[in-house]
């Protein structure tokens, strides 16, 4: 069975990457969005600073002579310069067209050569050569999609002659839009990362360490320790868990402290009734202590033959007991180097406040050693070991 601490970490994880998941897949639909926009608006700026360039450096009107599309006085039909310094400067591929037909393009067919002789698309044709309309949006040139930009070609009758293009490839948009996508997913996760570790942090605070503490707490009176009260300060339901705990304590302290004085009161009595009846049978308290004394010594070696030769010299002080203070020396035994009062609650599932009784008693029974570990920051953490 998972532990809380396991389902609470699972249960954020898992939040967490569905929360970036779904920021990354919303985000994509909108960048794509935003992308096409962009291109569309890119190709029909790009449109209008090539035909400013085409006007201003060859000046005159379009016209044809002889089936050869001319500007002014130049046969554009052979300028490839022309088309590859219009692309170069844009980014876009740049075809011009005589009626549907490429004449001067830096559109590459399947063979990696220009497509001249190719012809547009239906739609497009329809649209620009026979409405005399700009076109912008999705096209297919030559086998590829690309974001398009044409506008028609006009002598100075009017007429339509041809067309001019500009184009941004799917491909080039795609890789834009991943890039985008990559760099913003790196940036997403560096982001829920730090969000994941502040949030486990708090939960680790306010709900995860309380539990923990009043947990241990209980597991020290199962085992007979009457543990200090816990100082929590968190949400309100661990605050109240908290508070009955404490209330539990003080119960305890208060049954303890009454059954300790009914004892005393009933061996008293006891005592008076034992020497009442010696008096009636003549036996001496002097015979009666020796008898008692024979007796209580045998029973202290038949015990001692049992018990870890630190329990054979005194008594255990007050609030000790020889079950705990078994496990943490077995403990403690399989340990191999320094460890810390909170590493011996962590391994026997007590108090840190109560291990930390037995091992000032072992200590001061010459079994462990002790030092001070410093760190860069805080109060030194004192570290035992056995000798």
């Amino acid at each position: 069975m998972r532990s809380l601490r396991q389902q609470i970490l699972i249960s954020l994880i898992a939040s967490l990457v569905l929360i970036a998941a779904s920021f990354v897949l919303i985000l994509g639909f909108h960048m794509r969005e935003r992308a096409t926009s962009a291109a569309i608006i890119k190709a029909q700026s790009d449109l209008a600073t090539c035909t400013e360039i085409i006007n201003l450096k060859y000046p005159g009107d379009w016209h044809t002579e002889n089936g050869y599309l001319f500007k002014g006085s130049t046969d554009i039909s052979r300028q490839n310069d022309l088309v590859d310094y219009l692309s170069e400067l844009t980014g876009d591929t740049v075809t011009i067209f005589l009626n549907d037909t490429r004449v001067v393009t830096t559109v590459r067919n399947e063979h990696g050569e220009r497509a001249i002789g190719t012809k547009v698309s239906d739609a497009v044709a329809q649209k620009v050569l026979k409405n005399g309309n700009v076109y912008l949006g999705e096209a297919n040139v030559v086998g590829q999609t690309y974001q398009t930009a044409y506008e028609p070609l006009r002598d100075t009758q009017g007429n339509i002659l041809g067309m001019f293009y500009v184009g941004i490839s799917r491909s080039y948009m795609q890789e834009m839009i991943v890039n985008s996508l990559w760099e913003t997913a790196a940036l997403g996760i560096g982001i829920t990362l730090i969000i994941g570790i502040l949030a486990w942090l708090f939960i680790e605070k306010v709900i995860i360490r309380p539990l923990r503490n009043i947990t241990l707490g209980t597991r020290d009176l199962a085992t007979g320790h009457i543990t200090e009260k816990v100082t929590i300060s968190g949400p309100k339901e661990i605050g109240e868990l908290a508070r009955a705990f404490n209330q539990m304590i003080e119960r305890l302290e208060n049954v303890t402290k009454g059954l300790e004085d009914r004892a005393v009161a009933s061996e008293e009595d006891h005592e008076t009734t034992r020497e009442d009846q010696m008096e009636k049978l003549g036996i001496g308290k002097s015979e009666l202590a020796s008898s008692l004394e024979v007796t209580e010594q045998t029973e202290m070696e038949l015990e001692s033959e049992k018990e870890p030769a630190i329990f054979q010299r005194h008594e255990l002080p007050k609030g000790l007991n020889k079950a705990t203070l078994i496990q943490i020396t077995d403990f403690l035994l399989r340990q191999h180097d320094f460890v810390s009062a909170e590493d011996v609650a962590e391994g026997v599932k007590l108090t840190r406040v109560t291990v930390r009784r037995y091992l000032e008693f072992l200590e001061q029974e010459g079994m462990l050693i002790s030092k001070l570990k410093y760190g860069t920051v805080g109060r030194p953490v004192r570290m035992w070991c056995n000798k």
